[in-house]
């Protein structure tokens, strides 16, 4: 630096002083800096560069003095020379600053403001040359940004290059430069140096999919631009590699090709995947894609044929390329049909969808059923395997082929299916084949062949056997063949069929009756009752009730009353062990042949029996059967003990019933005490609360037949009943519940538990009984004993101010009624035993 002479002002003596004594002190040069900040700028640089001559190596000072030449040079021209003057600066402190990174990376951004590109780009790589590797990462974010800000692609490419020796996980980034900068054959390169990296991962989150499907994007967009890959066999590779996303890259395959110019070659690709993909979500995206590609090319060629004029190649070509289109668009259900059997190839239901498809084409429904058979596995197939041949066979008896249908129905009952069932179908439908060509005799053979015992026997459900060994177990088969011989055999030959049935423990309780109805048909009655106690025999309830119902049935037909004990004795061993649920319908069978054929007195136990031995639910319709039979035969007196008994087993709402109906009856029978004693004893199980229908029947019936003891007694025996069922606070909350429905209140306040429910609701009705207690007034009026009929009349027209009000249920004190209504009788001479009146 030349010699200047140095200008000290007297506040400068003292930090001259301090670094006379401490020349070397970092502190006071700084000290004598912040001095001189608010300075002039020529002091302050002298001060910085007599310090640095003292201590050169201080970053401190280096760094403090740099940073203030940049921003004294900050908002001036570029081309001042005082720009030149602070990178000459910066230049000497790398002379001793040349390992610290801040220092290079503040002078390649100084440069850079500058736009010096290539002296710029230099000092990047001497920072790069001078710094260990271990402090590039600092310096390579500002140097990519660089080179990214200025269109010099050739330089960028190198510099990245050379990046990506340091960072290869950053590949990505340089690959967006590329194809920023639209070098897409080396993008596509990179791009794929890293999908094939299994390694790698992606500062992006993408996964290895996504890159892939990034450079089938990027190589079937760009086929002209792309060389140095074979673009086709990288997308293919990508079919076995990503079979869940074929539909994509079929479609980005196709659309390589399509953008090179081979239309024909995309064609044969978009053919290929229909063709070959396997789910409905590829097929769709293909065949969408397919679509649009043959209405673009239709486009352009009709484009272009206006635009050029008519030919008459040109018409044919736009021609072919519509049917070819029409014919993509009809072929769509056959194509996705087929996808749907390249899924599942054992499906039954999409083999005869297939066959729909064919409509009208015979040869393609003849080649889909010989595929369909020879491809569906028996043991895999989903639905019943058996209805393909037998639609096959259709199809040739249909066409009028039938020995053909007779030769695919002979091959389709050696399948070996997995169900004995599948078997029997085809059987079955082979005979009614022959019925409707009206082969009878064939018909007769066929199911006579299938129901051959075989050479090696095995159980039906032994499924380690082939079921052609099994089928002779088959009830399907051997029903046929039963109807059969009924409709074309003889008896002999039907009865045989229907004993074999039985000895081979096959049988139904329909096969049972339909075998009784048979013998019964041909009048061999007593071979029909033997069937009927086979089938007892080998059936328990409730399978058996069927049989003993039409046994019980017939046999009375049959014999009436002429075989009475042997037909009791059918009935004590239907009865036996007969479960509760089909028992009512067995007794009231048995009591009609009592009573029609046998002793009342039978068919009373009967009844008696039966109300016991029902379920409970049809115990009060057994009852009331019960007493109207009674009433019938003996008399209405001899239902009482029926009543009685019918009370105390029915529940509380079917005994109400009985005691109502039982007091009726008393009444009608002039025994009014009788009837109000079982009125008293119905009223304990009648809350008045629930039941009021019961308590306003009482009420009538003494109107019309008692006096005011009675009907104070009744309203007493009421009082009694309502402070019981007071008293019973969980009992009374649950009916008073169930009664409004469940429903509370809207504006209760929650309870905290049941039991502080059920206390709340005990609270509430006794406050609600206590106001409905009736008030006793002074005095009462009774009817006189010896009054005559006029002043009784007289008495009731009369307005008595103390008189008890009998109203509605809302207060016990008003349900004396206004004016009592008395009956007036004619009472007959025989009673006066021939005195006349007074």
């Amino acid at each position: 630096m030349p010699e200047k002479e140095i200008a000290i002002e007297e506040d400068d003596l003292q930090y001259e002083e301090e670094i006379l004594r401490n020349p070397y002190s970092v502190k006071c040069w700084m000290r004598y800096i912040e001095c001189k900040l608010t300075g002039p700028v020529h002091a302050l640089n002298l001060v910085y560069e007599r310090a640095l001559k003292e201590l050169p190596g201080s970053y401190k000072l280096w760094y403090a003095y740099l940073k203030q030449r940049r921003k004294q040079v900050k908002r001036r021209c570029l081309t001042d020379p005082a720009f030149e003057e602070v990178n000459n600066c910066h230049e000497r402190a790398l002379v001793f600053m040349h390992k610290m990174p801040r220092i290079w990376l503040d002078y390649c951004q100084f440069l850079m403001d500058q736009c010096k590109i290539s002296r710029t780009r230099r000092t990047f790589d001497r920072a790069l040359r001078a710094l260990p590797i271990t402090q590039h990462y600092r310096i390579w974010p500002l140097y990519l940004r660089f080179v990214r800000s200025h269109s010099v692609p050739e330089t960028a490419v190198r510099v990245y290059r050379r990046y990506l020796k340091l960072s290869p996980e950053n590949a990505e980034e340089y690959i967006e430069y590329l194809r920023s900068v639209d070098r897409l054959d080396e993008a596509a390169s990179r791009l794929a140096a890293i999908v094939n990296q299994d390694d790698f991962v992606s500062k992006e989150g993408k996964s290895n999919y996504q890159l892939w499907q990034e450079l089938c994007t990027l190589l079937s967009h760009n086929p002209n631009s792309v060389h140095s890959l074979d673009s086709a066999a990288i997308i293919r590779g990508g079919l076995t590699r990503f079979t869940d996303q074929r539909g994509k890259l079929w479609c980005a395959l196709a659309e390589y090709h399509a953008r090179s110019g081979h239309f024909e070659k995309a064609r044969d690709v978009y053919e290929e995947a229909i063709q070959t993909v396997t789910t409905v979500r590829d097929f769709t995206q293909v065949f969408d894609n397919y679509a649009q590609f043959e209405e673009n090319v239709i486009a352009a060629k009709m484009e272009t044929v206006s635009e050029m004029g008519k030919e008459k190649d040109d018409d044919l070509d736009l021609e072919l390329r519509l049917a070819r289109f029409e014919q993509l668009m009809e072929r769509r259900p056959l194509l996705l049909n087929g996808v749907l059997l390249r899924q599942n190839p054992h499906n039954i239901h999409e083999w005869h969808k297939r066959v729909q498809l064919y409509q009208d084409k015979p040869r393609e429904i003849i080649n889909t059923y010989t595929e369909a058979v020879q491809t569906v596995d028996p043991a895999k197939a989903t639905g019943k395997p058996h209805s393909l041949w037998v639609s096959f066979a259709k199809f040739y008896e249909d066409n009028g082929q039938i020995e053909d249908a007779r030769a695919i129905l002979q091959r389709a009952t050696l399948v070996k299916y997995t169900h004995v069932d599948d078997l029997a179908l085809v059987w079955c439908q082979f005979g009614e084949m022959e019925l409707r060509h009206e082969n009878y005799d064939e018909a007769l053979a066929i199911l006579r062949k299938a129901t051959a015992v075989p050479a090696r026997k095995a159980e039906y459900f032994d499924a380690s056997e082939p079921v052609q060994n099994r089928l002779y177990k088959s009830l399907r088969v051997w029903s046929m063949l039963a109807d059969l011989e009924e409709s074309l055999g003889t008896f002999k030959s039907t009865k045989a069929v229907y004993d074999r049935i039985i000895d081979l423990h096959i049988a139904t309780p329909q096969i049972i009756i339909n075998y009784a109805l048979f013998l019964e048909e041909h009048n061999y009655f007593e071979e029909s009752f033997k069937a009927y106690e086979r089938g007892i025999a080998l059936f328990r309830w409730p399978n058996v009730y069927d049989i003993w119902s039409t046994y019980l049935s017939k046999f009375i037909a049959r014999y009436g009353g002429k075989k009475l004990e042997r037909a009791r004795d059918l009935f004590e061993q239907a009865l036996d062990g007969c479960p509760r649920k089909f028992a009512k319908n067995i007794f009231l069978l048995y009591a009609k042949l009592e009573e029609e054929h046998g002793l009342a007195r039978h068919a009373m136990a009967l009844y008696e029996r039966a109300t016991q031995a029902v379920e409970p639910g049809e115990q009060y319709e057994m009852f009331n059967i019960y007493i109207k039979r009674a009433a019938e035969i003996y008399g209405v007196t001899h239902t009482r003990s029926i009543y009685e008994r019918a009370i105390e087993l029915l529940s509380d709402e079917q005994s109400r019933e009985m005691c109502v109906r039982f007091a009726d009856m008393e009444c009608k029978l002039g025994e009014i005490d009788r009837a109000r004693a079982v009125y008293s004893y119905c009223s304990q199980i009648c809350d008045p609360r629930l039941t009021s229908g019961f308590w306003q029947t009482w009420r009538d019936f003494e109107v019309r037949h008692g006096n005011e003891d009675t009907l104070r007694e009744m309203l007493r025996v009421k009082r009694s009943v309502q402070a019981k069922y007071n008293t019973q606070g969980t009992f009374l909350v649950s009916q008073r519940l169930r009664a409004e429905g469940g429903a509370a209140s809207d504006d209760a306040r929650e309870p905290a538990d049941e039991m502080q429910a059920l206390e709340q609701r005990a609270a509430v009705v006794a406050a609600e009984a206590e106001k409905d207690k009736p008030q006793m007034k002074e005095k009462i009026l009774f009817v006189r004993s010896d009054a005559s009929r006029t002043e009784l009349a007289e008495l009731t027209l009369q307005a008595n101010p103390d008189e008890i009000n009998i109203g509605d249920e809302d207060s016990e004190e008003e349900m004396e009624p206004d004016e009592v209504q008395l009956e007036q009788k004619s009472i007959p001479a025989s009673v006066f035993s021939g005195l006349g009146d007074d």
